[in-house]
């Protein structure tokens, strides 16, 4: 089986909404897609959780589909949504110096894309 993890860096709404969409896709298709929430993106989780904010749905599909890996630890801590990540319920990955690792998902047999 495929095995691709999305680590979505950039803040920007589209982009997010690419990495949400081909996350989906790629679990829809019988991959295993993971999106791991890091950098400036972790600013987005309040506005992610928002019922009006169009992105809504995606992420709630997301999440429940179960390809949201997690957030990053450290830039959640400096964006200041790590409560709003553990709120979610979201898991807070520093495997990595406080950070999720992108060698740990190589070794698990992942493709890394960044976005």
């Amino acid at each position: 089986m495929k095995k691709v993890a999305l680590f979505v860096f950039n803040g920007d709404p589209v982009c997010f909404i690419h990495v949400l969409l081909n996350g989906l896709d790629l679990q829809a298709k019988g991959m295993a897609g993971r999106i791991i929430v890091e950098g400036a993106a972790t600013a987005l989780l309040p506005k992610l959780a928002d019922q009006g904010n169009p992105l809504h749905k995606l992420w709630e599909k997301a999440k429940s589909q179960g390809i949201v890996d997690g957030v990053c630890k450290g830039c959640a801590h400096k964006m200041g949504t790590a409560d709003e990540a553990v709120k979610q319920g979201l898991s807070l990955l520093d495997d990595m110096s406080g950070h999720p690792s992108m060698s740990a998902y190589m070794e698990a047999g992942f493709e890394v894309i960044s976005f």
